[in-house]
């Protein structure tokens, strides 16, 4: 069964959240935004900063990212074809959140490795 994109917000309170963290949801979106903050990649550039993820599922988050305008596909007419990817102008509006993300995450990581600070 083929996941259910975007479902439709009531407006409720939490209804931007829910709206925000739907563009982003799965276990690799954030990570391909995070890479991509760092400038344009090719595909095999971010195949190799995301040892565990497959071609396949970075393909499809990939075409989920671009048909939600968070990033911009770049297709170069040469053989083999030249494919880019960059952040468009709202994936870029999402950096501050990426990099709070990236800080609360350093500060509690050590609470799921078993760990405490």
């Amino acid at each position: 069964m083929a996941k259910r994109r975007h479902s439709r917000f009531d407006c409720t309170p939490g209804c931007a959240v829910e709206a925000a963290i739907g563009l982003i949801d799965g276990k690799w979106k954030s990570i391909i935004l995070w890479h991509l903050l760092g400038g344009t990649l090719r595909f095999n550039a971010l195949n190799r900063e995301m040892p565990g993820c497959t071609p396949r599922m970075l393909t499809n988050q990939l075409r989920e990212l671009e048909a939600d305008g968070l990033i911009v596909r770049k297709v170069y007419a040469e053989v083999p074809p030249k494919v880019e990817y960059s952040l468009s102008e709202l994936g870029l509006s999402m950096e501050p959140i990426l990099r709070a993300l990236q800080v609360w995450g350093s500060e509690n990581l050590a609470l799921y490795r078993g760990g405490s600070d």
